[in-house]
Parts: structure tokens; C-alpha cells; sequence
């Protein structure tokens, strides 16, 4: 069996993205005894699911699980519900590209479920000890339109996670601490990489 996780380039005034080094991270990797294979996603609604149709074709995976960056959050999140709307609101994606209230696929439906044990891998991780939770919302930007993407295409079990920032980029995210200004929450690479092995090796167990 072969396991395929995405992660995503930085986007917007990010200058780093944890999803893209858990992505890296878990290339290569042994999970629950299969293969799995990390791959970087760009940031752009036109070329993101085609980029998923191709490494889907080429690995033929038995799970995939698509991560990107949700700035603010607080824990491993994953998601449970991927709707058909593209809406880049205040962040362009990375081609300059900004939907408003645009359907990802005309004639698809309008929502779908992830196929992914939600529930049980939000499970597994807070045994670990790894903040998480259940998301009842992907957002309308290009995490969004990937999950979405992977469901109204492919018969495949799919889900998304969102991660925090690593403590490094929470830094370079704060709004003058010194003055009494705020710091996202963070998450240590490390813990975020777990988290995504978990919730992979919970898909296929």
C-alpha cells in the first residue's frame, strides 16, 4: 500500500509553511507498514487539483491526506466537510488569483464528507498527547478546494488537515510581543508530523 500526503508552498505573507515540511518530513516513510510519499502542492485554485489528479495516477495511493497551514489555530485540525465554493476573501493565491463566491465544479455537488475516520483520528491523536480537534469547516480557499477536489474525483479515502504554525513562524508572526502585542499559537514541527502519521496510520488501520 502506498499513503500520499501533500503539503503546500508558502502562500501570502507566510514565509514558511509547516504543511510543506511535514510533507517532506513523511516522504520516504514507513506508516503502519505502507509507503508513504510526500509531495508539495502549489497554492494556485487553477492548477491544485490537476497537481493531485497527477500524483494520484502516478502512485496510485490507497489513502491520501492533504495538509495546509490554517494561521491562529491552536491544534492539529481535521476536517470533516469540503463545500463547492472557491473564495480567496483578503489572500490572493500565489498566481494573483482571487475567486469570489465561485463554484469549484459547476455541476458537483455541494458539499461532500471526508472519507477519512474524522472522529477516530482526532481520537488518536489526543491519546498521544497532540492538541487536535475536529474542523467543521476547510475554509474557501485552495485547502478547501483540494479536499474537495480529491472527493468529487476520486475514489480514494481523502481527508484534510490543518496545522499551526511552528513556534518559529508564530515568531515571525507577532505583533510586537515586546509591547504587549499578541503571538499565534504554535506547534512544534515534530508534534505536527506525528500528528499526520497518526492520522494516516488510523485511515488504513
Amino acid at each position: 500500500m502506498t499513503l500520499l500526503c501533500t503539503g503546500y508552498e508558502p502562500f501570502g505573507d507566510h514565509e514558511t509553511n509547516p504543511s510543506e515540511r511535514v510533507a517532506r518530513e513523511l516522504d520516504g516513510a514507513t506508516v503502519a507498514g505502507h509507503e508513504a510519499v510526500g509531495a508539495v502542492l502549489p497554492v494556485e485554485f487553477d492548477n491544485v487539483a490537476d497537481e493531485l489528479a497527477a500524483l494520484i495516477d502516478e502512485h496510485d495511493p490507497d489513502a491520501v491526506i492533504a495538509t495546509g497551514l490554517a494561521g491562529g489555530r491552536s491544534t492539529v485540525s481535521v476536517e470533516r466537510v469540503a463545500v463547492n465554493v472557491d473564495d480567496a476573501v483578503t489572500v490572493p493565491d500565489n498566481a494573483d488569483n482571487s475567486p469570489y463566491n465561485e463554484r469549484i465544479e459547476p455541476a458537483g455537488a455541494d458539499a461532500h464528507f471526508a472519507t477519512i475516520p474524522v472522529v477516530e483520528s482526532v481520537e488518536a491523536l489526543l491519546e498521544a498527547g497532540i492538541p487536535a480537534r475536529v474542523s467543521n469547516s476547510a475554509g474557501t480557499h485552495c485547502c478547501n478546494h483540494a479536499l474537495y477536489s480529491l472527493l468529487e474525483n476520486h475514489d480514494v479515502p481523502s481527508g484534510f488537515v490543518h496545522l499551526p504554525f511552528t513556534p518559529k513562524g508564530a515568531v515571525s508572526e507577532a505583533e510586537a510581543p515586546e509591547r504587549g502585542g499578541s503571538v499565534p499559537a504554535s506547534l512544534p514541527l515534530s508534534l505536527q508530523v506525528d500528528g499526520v502519521r497518526r492520522v494516516l496510520a488510523t485511515t488504513v488501520a
